[in-house]
Formats: C-alpha cells, sequence, structure tokens
C-alpha cells in the first residue's frame, strides 16, 4: 500500500485534469439501496452505483474507459480505431458508439472463440453494426493471440497511410483506468451524502475498471476493500497486472500512490464453468436481483459478480448494519444474445396469484 497520505476529494478530481477526455456519458451515475433485496437476503444493505446507465449504447463502465481512449486518441491524432474482443463484447459495443460519436471509424476483430453455438448478429453484436462497426470474425482465443491479430490490421492500416490507434493492454488499460477514479470519487460523495460508510465495494473485473477502483480508493484513503470478481483467468499473475495498470495510471495522473499486487482483492472463484458462459449462482443472483429491485444483471458479468456479494452475505462476511457498494457494470445486450440459455430456467405459466 502507498506510504503517501491520503489526498481529498477535490484534490484527486483536479489531478484528473491533467489528462484528456472526451465527454461522452451523464455522469453522475444513480446510487441506490436495494431494501427489497437486502431485506430478501436478511444481511446488511446493498446499494448498487448504476454504471449501467451511462448512456452509451445501452450503457456499461466501458463509457467511463472510453473517455480518456478518445480523449488521448484525439490528441495523438489518431484518425481510426482497430478494437477487439469476443463476438458478444461489452467493451467494444461500447468503443464503437464512443467512436461514432467522435467521428472515427471503427474496425473490430472480435472471436468467436468462447462462445458457445452459431454465431448470430443478435446482442451486442447486432449493436456493433448498428453502430457501424466493421466486423472481422476470428477464431483467436482472447489474450495475446488476440492481441497480436489486433496490432496486424492496425499496422496494415498504418501501411495506407492511416493514424490508427488500437488495443494494446501494454497501453490501453492504464489509460482506460483512469475513467473508474473518477468513479470512486462518486461513490465517496454519494455515500457520504447517504450518511453511510461502505464495509466493501463490489465489482466484476479483472483489469481497468477494478486497477481504476482501487487507484482512486488509496489515493483518497478509503478504508473499504474493492473486492474485484474475476470474470476470466488470465494467463499471467493477474493481482499484479492490476496493480502495475493502477501505477501507470497513477503516474498519468501525476498522483504519488503506488499499489502492489497485495493491495488488489481478486477471486476467480465465481466464473462458473466459462468464461461467456453463465453460472448457476449467477443466474440465481440475476433473477433475484430483477425480482426484487427490477435491476437486470448480465449473465457473464454482473451476475457473476453479484453471485459472490450474496454468497459472502449468506456466509455472514458483513453484521446487518453494514452497508455494501455493488458497481453495475452493465452488459445488458449479453441477455437478448443469450436467450437461449436463459430461457432454459424460465418456468411454465405461473398460477394466478
Amino acid at each position: 500500500m502507498s506510504s503517501h497520505r491520503p489526498f481529498s476529494v477535490d484534490a484527486v478530481r483536479d489531478a484528473l485534469g491533467h489528462v484528456p477526455r472526451f465527454a461522452l456519458g451523464p455522469l453522475p451515475t444513480p446510487f441506490e439501496p436495494l431494501y427489497r433485496l437486502s431485506e430478501e437476503l436478511g444481511g446488511p444493505t446493498i446499494w448498487i452505483k448504476r454504471d449501467d446507465c451511462t448512456g452509451l449504447a445501452f450503457g456499461g463502465n466501458k463509457t467511463r474507459h472510453n473517455e480518456y481512449l478518445l480523449g488521448q486518441a484525439l490528441a495523438e491524432g489518431a484518425d481510426c480505431f482497430v478494437w477487439g474482443a469476443g463476438v458478444q463484447s461489452n467493451n467494444c459495443r461500447q468503443t464503437v458508439a464512443a467512436c461514432a460519436k467522435a467521428g472515427l471509424p471503427c474496425h473490430l476483430v472480435l472471436t468467436r472463440a468462447h462462445h458457445q453455438g452459431e454465431v448470430e448478429v443478435q446482442g451486442n453484436l447486432l449493436l456493433d453494426h448498428l453502430l457501424g462497426a466493421s466486423v472481422e470474425i476470428v477464431d483467436a482465443p482472447i489474450g495475446p493471440e488476440l492481441d497480436d491479430l489486433i496490432e496486424a490490421r492496425a499496422n496494415q492500416l498504418r501501411e495506407q497511410g492511416r493514424r490508427p490507434f488500437f488495443w494494446n493492454r501494454f497501453s490501453v488499460k492504464a489509460i482506460a483506468a483512469i475513467g473508474y477514479v473518477p468513479c470512486l470519487l462518486e461513490i465517496v460523495e454519494q455515500s457520504r451524502a447517504a450518511a453511510i460508510e461502505p464495509a466493501a465495494v463490489y465489482v466484476s473485473s479483472a483489469g481497468s475498471t477494478g486497477s481504476g477502483l482501487a487507484l482512486g480508493a488509496t489515493a483518497v484513503g478509503m478504508q473499504a476493500p474493492v473486492r474485484n470478481i474475476a470474470p476470466l483467468v488470465w494467463p499471467w499473475d493477474t493481482a499484479a497486472d492490476m496493480a502495475n495498470i493502477a501505477n501507470d495510471a497513477a503516474e498519468r495522473l501525476r498522483l504519488p500512490h503506488r499499489l502492489e499486487a497485495s493491495d488488489i482483492e481478486i477471486t476467480e472463484d465465481y466464473i462458473g464453468p466459462d468464461y461467456g458462459i453463465p453460472s448457476d449462482a449467477g443466474l440465481e443472483a440475476l433473477r433475484l436481483v430483477a425480482r426484487t429491485e427490477s435491476i437486470l444483471l448480465d449473465p457473464i458479468y454482473s451476475a457473476k459478480a453479484f453471485a459472490a456479494l450474496i454468497d459472502h452475505v449468506r456466509a455472514g462476511q458483513f453484521s446487518p448494519d453494514e452497508h455494501i457498494v455493488f458497481v453495475h457494470t452493465g452488459g445488458l445486450p449479453a441477455l437478448f444474445a443469450m436467450n437461449r440459455e436463459l430461457a432454459d430456467g424460465i418456468p411454465g405459466q405461473p398460477a394466478p396469484f
């Protein structure tokens, strides 16, 4: 943990002015208590940070990322984007939307390696097309192999005289993480306004989102741990990688605070069958939150993270008078792309009440 004294919220917000930003979302996002769900679980009061309400093409956490990625790209004189992930990537859907707002063409390299069944133009992939992306479907798994393909496409465009800004995890992740420093500041201010002190902050992340939250928490001296619920297993030390991302972001912001791998709290225990495949616990969480609070989670990221929160509450990790914050990272178009998997758990016609 950093030995530097905590900064005020205003001082950290001033530091954010050191980096370019392209405004995209209606911020701050709402901060709401989930009273019915909390009563159902019989535990602490759960609060939700509604980053599914960032507004850009169904919203989600990547809107905050893209404010700083677009800012950096435009500052560098980029005239196009090359991005990539899975065929149902929330990241890519919001990046294409951000590019459309900025007037930049975007080429997507999307992998079906983590996708079950035929690739349909549905969910996020449908939105990618509607938003104007050029789309290339490949078989390389997410990670270094897909990264190499994205870089190759960017190099081809560069040879044609274009100036591409492309997915490169060694630089992009830190810029994206900056977007979650202001989110942490919002949580601090909204918690104060609600007269609560969070006991923990939960989020689905194994990269930039959690790194930015951890950096923000360290910078302002927030005592509540940021608990990252990993949606997948990376082929590297994820905690060390996230600490490096946070430190790179801190350097860009000219903040003196630094993190170590031991400062990153992350678990891979709630991934379920595999990345991209819903888990039974995640589907239970998805239905419970929908039926008590009318809030929809996505089956791959936020539902699994909420399943972890529910498991920890049921295990008695929190007292009834404590407060927990859940950061809803969006991802709702995946619900429609996974209609068959989700429909399997829907009961028949219920009896009239």
